[in-house]
């Protein structure tokens, strides 16, 4: 059941040497692929990172990424903003960043069904992290880094948390 998966998932800091496998990573990317987005533009392109070299130069210079020294996998999602300009007049424009959020919490979800562990770490609107991200990453200058996912397998395992909240709905009936 996909809440279970939505319940259990949490931020995974520490990964044991357990490699990603391609089937895993590629069902990873797929389950990104099937989110929705803005009149079906896709806005995203997705970089998938096992280097060790690379992955620990993401945790040295992205501030809250240090996940990346023990992750296996590193998903970096590249937003592609010119891909919704001129698509129905313009309606999708500026819709980017909602659908590689979508993107992202599909990867989230699809690694805990995997029963791997995920830690989504921001990139976008952070102009000083996205530059730099590029940088490291060789994006073009039209892309724009959106985020980086570190996936491994857990090697801590913290309680979920979070919690339906009555009071933060209103109903309209």
């Amino acid at each position: 059941m996909v809440l279970q998966h939505i319940l259990t998932r949490r931020s995974t800091r520490k990964f044991t040497s357990t490699p990603v496998t391609k089937e895993q990573t590629r069902a990873l990317l797929e389950a990104a692929m099937l989110s929705p987005s803005a009149c079906n533009t896709r806005p995203w392109r997705f970089i998938a990172i096992t280097n060790r070299e690379l992955l620990n130069k993401l945790a040295e210079v992205h501030p809250w990424a240090g996940m990346m020294r023990t992750a296996q996998l590193c998903i970096a999602i590249v937003a592609l903003p010119k891909s919704q300009e001129n698509v129905q007049n313009g309606l999708p424009h500026g819709f980017y960043p909602q659908d590689c959020g979508a993107a992202t919490e599909n990867i989230l979800i699809q690694a805990e069904a995997l029963g791997l562990g995920s830690c989504w770490c921001g990139v976008y609107p952070r102009e000083t992290t996205m530059e730099t991200i590029a940088n490291v990453l060789g994006t073009a200058p039209d892309e724009i880094p959106f985020c980086l996912i570190a996936i491994g397998e857990k090697d801590e395992f913290p309680n979920p948390r979070g919690k339906y909240e009555e009071e933060k709905v209103t109903w309209v009936e």
